[in-house]
Formats: C-alpha cells, structure tokens, sequence
C-alpha cells in the first residue's frame, strides 16, 4: 500500500524544526529504528536549511514544499524550493563547499545526505530553484504491505 503527505510553509528558519518533526511522525508509522528515524530528521533538516538559506537567501516571502511517500517498506522526501538555484551542482555536492562561509556554514548537507539516504538526486536551474529527492529504504517496518 502506499501513503502520501505534502506540506508546505514559509521560509523561515523557524520552520525547520515543523518539517523535521512533521516527517518524522509520518515516517512514525512504518516503525523505524531510532537510528533510520534520527537519520530522516536530520536530511530534511539539512534540506530544508539549505533552501531557507541558499534557495530564498532567508527570504520569508520564499516557499518549501516537502512531499513524502512510503511504499513498502521505502520512504520517498522530496524537498523544493523556487529559490536561486544551484550554479554547479557537482561542485555544491563536494564536502566543504559553501557559498555562505561568512554565515560559518560547515558546507557538509549534501555530504550528510549522502550518507543517511539510499539515493540522492539534487536537480536546480538558476533562478528556477532546486529539488532534493532523497529515498531511504527502512530495514525494520510493519510497513503498509497489503
């Protein structure tokens, strides 16, 4: 079976912690360890702050839009925003890179992404904006499986 949320909020640094907490209790249902659990938490916030912060440049007026789908035993984010975009998304992938080093940013999201989730696909067009497809497969679920 499958099971489907979409949100949607301003971009305010203060929603971060919304969106984090509100996947988290949609991914509740499938029982994850609290290690799978924590690791969701922790990439949608790390995408959710790079849209606030890269995507609208702190832009309250700026939108992000989470989508999460469960089938199985697998869990679908996709976090968007209609920011600036990423120039080279290659380069914004590498551990370290910033475009914010004044802001002390640790330039690691995409590398901690990478490191949590099964599969990551980052697609952007300058003054389009950027979607973060992030696909985690969960090892321990009662999942909806009929």
């Amino acid at each position: 079976m499958r099971n489907e949320m979409h949100l949607q909020f301003s971009a305010l640094s203060q929603n971060e912690s919304f969106a984090r907490v509100t996947v988290a209790a949609f991914v509740a249902q499938l029982d994850p360890t609290l290690d799978e659990l924590t690791e969701i938490k922790t990439v949608v916030s790390e995408a959710v702050t790079n849209a606030i912060i890269h995507g609208y440049e702190n832009d309250p007026s700026g939108v992000v839009y989470i989508s999460v789908m469960i089938e199985g035993h697998t869990v679908h984010l996709t976090i968007r925003d209609h920011g600036k975009g990423i120039e080279n998304v290659e380069e914004a992938r590498q551990p370290l890179f910033t475009t914010k080093p004044e802001l002390e940013r640790s330039g690691m999201g995409f590398t901690i992404m990478e490191n949590f989730m099964d599969e990551v696909n980052i697609y952007s067009k300058v003054n389009e904006g950027t979607t973060v497809e992030l696909i985690k497969h969960l090892t321990k679920s009662k999942a909806l499986c009929n």
